[in-house]
């Protein structure tokens, strides 16, 4: 396969710049231009080409593109002009800003000059100061032909890099990137713009009508907690307070998860509670911009999904471009109707399938709990299991609200949760328990599944080993090898999951660790690490399974432990079954692990579910 290194050097203002709006919009906007384009063949020699539209399509259009690879350092920007500005789609899309991402880490700094210093390679250059606001017309020769050399050198940095990256980046991950970008790049499923706008004044209608109910005319006495506070005391209500964890005073305890505050939502006052759903349903203006923002969107064009390439700790995608959707609602009033403007093109659907339980599941794997592991296998409702030893009664005999607990049990015990968490994360679900109660179903858990627990112990120890320097395996059969140099969990997959500044301190129950992040100081102990690596091993077999997916149909969107995918009408049941086989695949190194999947399908991604 042919390598092609580029990087598009366009006009931008104090107003039209990718620091004011999204990728999507700046690129598709009128006032968009490329004043040049530096692009490198396979170790040829860098070119920098400028001139008109027409000119540089031209220029571009010279290059093998169906047989070539693009590199870009954030291909999502320069691949969306490469194909929505010039159509022209390469073979595959790579990116040393992913990859920098996957081999040292969110944490670090991943900017074009920051992995270039990590690496040695050479030194990003000086852009023309006098750039800004400049069209290339504006450009006088000599000032034009050090933006030429500024690109170029862009360009042989990005080049020099993933020459150096890719030597010990897997495989796998580098299609998973391709598969991700394309999301972006090439854009499929389109938006309901009738839906959308009938969806936005919706809310404000809904929230029009939350105020007027709770007589209130001006929004900003509800969002201020003086005035807000005010208010409640003229009902006679004294406003609930708490201690800041971050200042240790005293202060309103106003949030959706302070139970005073929620407590408030049923108070015999139907004025009060009025007041409270004011509050609550007006605060936030998320639903509102977003559904904006798809408006927007809609206008010009289909819909380029922005999901980033290992944004999380453990690997995950996240949601970019400021349109995050791998967090849409799903619940409440009109809570679907922006899953439901999500459609696929005429004569198309979409098919969305879950890795069922697999969290649950990589869980029991790799702990080495074979009786759990077995029930995930045989198709048993391990909840069901988990609900008879805590209430000692039959698998049968396990009622609706006690598989509820058990559920809770399997889903939130498994990473040495403690009792007043767990109790805490039961009345969030409304189900109230006592404290000794939540203890004893706790010790329940841990008492029926000792290899879990066990393996809590060992991946506590394992920080402890990672932070004085010593490496280590651990997990089912070592599957999971800690680099200390690099202070780095290395997952079956190749990939590290990384602990930068792991530092030890004496607490009052031992030394107490902590792993630095861009928020500051996080602690890290066995449970944690658990959960950590059973989400990046989790996050690596749904990449598996996209891939497989991605071999025959266009994969359009991943969130969390789904993958959805467009095919046909005509196709839409073989495609189906195809989708699930895949779903329900594993890695060579993943032998054992029990996978299961279930799916939907619909003309939009709000009917899949």
């Amino acid at each position: 396969m042919e390598l092609i290194t580029l990087d598009f050097e366009t006009y931008y203002s104090r107003e039209y710049s990718l620091s004011k709006i999204t990728t999507e919009a700046y690129v598709r906007d009128p006032r968009f231009e490329v004043i040049g384009v530096g692009v490198k063949l396979n170790n040829q020699q860098t070119e920098w080409a400028s001139g008109t539209h027409e000119q540089i399509k031209q220029y571009l259009k010279g290059f093998p593109w169906e047989k070539a690879m693009l590199l870009c350092h954030n291909t999502m920007f320069d691949g969306a002009i490469l194909n929505w500005r010039f159509d022209i789609r390469p073979r595959m899309y790579t990116d040393t800003l992913c990859i920098a991402r996957a081999l040292h880490g969110t944490e670090a700094r991943a900017s074009l000059s920051a992995v270039s210093e990590r690496y040695g390679v050479g030194v990003k250059g000086h852009e023309v100061l006098n750039a800004i606001g400049k069209r290339r017309g504006d450009f006088v020769p000599e000032d034009l032909e050090r933006y030429g050399d500024y690109c170029v050198n862009d360009v042989n940095l990005t080049y020099k890099l993933f020459s150096l990256m890719v030597k010990r980046f897997p495989r796998e991950e580098l299609r998973l990137i391709d598969a991700t970008l394309r999301m972006f790049t090439e854009p499929t499923l389109t938006l309901d713009r009738d839906l959308l706008h009938s969806h936005l004044q919706d809310v404000k209608t809904r929230k029009e009508k939350l105020l007027a109910d709770a007589g209130i005319e001006d929004k900003k006495d509800l969002m201020s907690n003086p005035k807000f506070a005010e208010l409640l005391k003229g009902f006679g209500v004294k406003p609930p307070m708490k201690t800041s964890l971050t200042t240790g005073k005293e202060t309103f305890a106003f949030a959706k998860s302070d139970e005073d505050f929620k407590a408030l939502a049923d108070h015999t006052d139907d004025r009060v509670q009025s007041l409270v759903a004011a509050r609550l349903g007006t605060k936030s203006t998320l639903e509102e911009t977003r559904t904006q923002r798809f408006i927007d969107i809609s206008a010009r064009g289909l819909l380029p999904v922005p999901v980033r390439y290992y944004a999380a700790h453990t690997g995950r995608w996240g949601g970019d471009d400021k349109i995050n959707l791998q967090n849409l609602p799903s619940r409440g009033p009109n809570g679907k109707k922006l899953k439901g403007s999500i459609t696929a093109p005429e004569g198309y659907s979409l098919i969305d399938c879950d890795s069922s339980q697999i969290e649950a599941r990589v869980l029991a794997w790799l702990a080495g709990q074979d009786d759990l592991t077995k029930q995930f296998s045989d198709g048993e409702d391990v909840y069901k299991y988990m609900a008879s030893s805590i209430y000692n009664v039959s698998v049968d005999g396990v009622s609706k609200d006690q598989r509820f607990v058990g559920k809770t049990t399997i889903l939130g015990a498994g990473y040495g949760m403690g009792a007043p968490k767990f109790q805490a994360q039961l009345q969030g679900m409304g189900v109230y328990i006592e404290l000794d109660e939540a203890r004893r179903i706790i010790q329940v858990y841990r008492d029926a599944n000792g290899a879990i627990s066990q393996l809590w112990r060992d991946a506590n120890n394992t920080v402890q080993y990672m932070q004085r320097g010593d490496s280590l395996q651990f997990g089912k059969e070592g599957v999971l090898k800690v680099d200390a140099p690099t202070s780095s969990i290395v997952l079956p997959s190749g990939l590290p999951m990384f602990y930068h500044g792991l530092t030890a301190e004496r607490g009052e129950r031992g030394y107490e660790y902590t792993y630095k992040t861009r928020k500051g100081p996080n602690r890290i102990y066995g449970g944690k690490v658990v959960e950590n690596v059973c989400q990046a091993i989790a996050r690596c077999i749904i990449g598996h399974q996209m891939l497989l997916i991605a071999k025959r149909y266009k994969v359009v969107l991943t969130v969390h432990d789904s993958v959805v995918a467009c095919v046909t009408d005509e196709e839409l049941d073989e495609a189906r079954a195809y989708v699930e086989e895949c779903m329900s695949q594993i890695p060579d190194w993943a032998e054992g692990l029990p996978i299961t999947c279930e799916s939907g399908t619909g003309k939009s991604y709000g009917e899949c579910e």
